[in-house]
C-alpha cells in the first residue's frame, strides 16, 4: 500500500500496559496483516501506557510501514477515550476496535467488517446472540458464569435507562463506518467502558443500522469481576448519558442526512 493510499479496513487496539499479553497475541496481528494484505491496517493506542509497551510496539510496528501504526498519549484516560481516539486516526473505510486480548479471533474481525461492507452504519459482537459459541478451560466455567449474569444484569438496567434494544453492549468487539464515526465521534463524551452504551444510544438518536454479529469468544483469563463501586459509577456514567442523549425534536433526522444516501447505496449494492 502506497502511503496516501487509505486502507478499506482499520483495526483499532485501545491498551493499556499489556504486559505479556503482547508477547501472546503479536504473532496474531502480524500474520493477519500479512494475510488481508492492503486493505486492513492496525492502529494500536497506547492509553497512558508506563510499561515498555508503546516503545515495543513501536518497534515492531516499523516492519509494517504505515499499515500499523502506535499512537500514544499520557495520562491513562480510559477505554472510551482511547476508543475514540484510535478511531478519529484510523483511515479505513470502515473502522473495527477491540480488545488487546483478541478475546475475538479474526474470524470474527473479519465477520463483523463483513456486517459493515454489506451496509450496517454500526456492526457490534453479540455473545447473546444464538450462533455465539464460548471457549474457555474447565478453571474457568465458574468465572464465565458469573460473568454471564453480570451481563444480563447489566443489560436491564441499560434498557431500563436507555433506549438501547440490543442485550449484549459490552462485547468488546464493535465496528463503525467512517461516515457515521465522523457523524457521532464529535458528540461522543464517555472515557470509559461506558462509551460503547452511548455509541449506541447515538445510533438510536441518529437512526444508524446496528447489525448484531454472532461471534466465538475465548476465555483464557479470568478478569477483576464487578464490585459495588464500579456498579455504581456505570450507572452514575449511565444516567449521565440519559440527561446527554435526551430526544431533540428533528435533530436525529436533521443529523442522518449528513450521511451520503449515494454511499449508502453503493454500500448496500455492494
Amino acid at each position: 500500500m502506497h502511503a496516501r493510499e487509505a486502507p478499506l479496513y482499520s483495526l483499532v487496539f485501545p491498551t493499556y500496559n499489556p504486559g505479556p499479553v503482547l508477547n501472546r497475541v503479536w504473532p496474531q496481528v502480524s500474520q493477519f496483516l500479512r494475510s488481508e494484505g492492503s486493505s486492513w491496517e492496525v492502529v494500536f493506542v497506547c492509553d497512558g501506557c508506563t510499561d515498555d509497551s508503546p516503545s515495543r510496539l513501536t518497534h515492531l510496528a516499523h516492519a509494517f510501514g504505515d499499515r500499523m501504526r502506535v499512537l500514544q498519549y499520557a495520562p491513562n484516560r480510559g477505554k472510551g477515550y482511547a476508543v475514540r481516539h484510535g478511531l478519529a486516526a484510523a483511515r479505513g473505510r470502515w473502522r473495527v476496535f477491540t480488545d488487546i486480548d483478541l478475546a475475538y479471533g479474526f474470524d470474527d474481525v473479519l465477520r463483523l467488517a463483513e456486517a459493515l461492507r454489506k451496509g450496517a452504519d454500526v456492526a457490534i459482537a453479540s455473545r447473546l446472540h444464538p450462533d455465539s459459541r464460548m471457549l474457555l478451560p474447565p478453571r474457568l466455567q465458574g468465572y464465565a458464569y458469573r460473568r454471564h449474569l453480570q451481563s444480563l444484569v447489566f443489560s436491564q438496567v441499560v434498557r431500563l435507562l436507555l433506549p438501547v434494544k440490543q442485550r449484549d453492549t459490552q462485547a468488546g468487539l464493535k465496528g463503525i463506518s467512517a461516515a457515521a464515526a465522523q457523524l457521532l465521534l464529535p458528540h461522543l463524551k464517555s472515557e470509559g467502558f461506558e462509551f460503547d452504551c452511548e455509541l449506541l444510544t447515538a445510533c438510536v438518536r441518529h437512526s444508524l443500522v446496528v447489525a448484531e454479529v454472532p461471534v466465538c469468544v475465548r476465555y483464557n483469563d479470568a478478569s477483576s469481576t464487578t464490585t459495588m463501586s464500579s456498579t455504581g459509577r456505570m450507572i452514575a456514567a449511565l444516567w449521565r448519558i440519559r440527561k446527554t442523549w435526551r430526544p431533540r425534536p428533528l435533530f436525529a433526522d436533521e443529523q442522518r442526512k449528513k450521511i451520503n444516501p449515494a454511499d449508502r447505496k453503493r454500500r448496500k449494492a455492494a
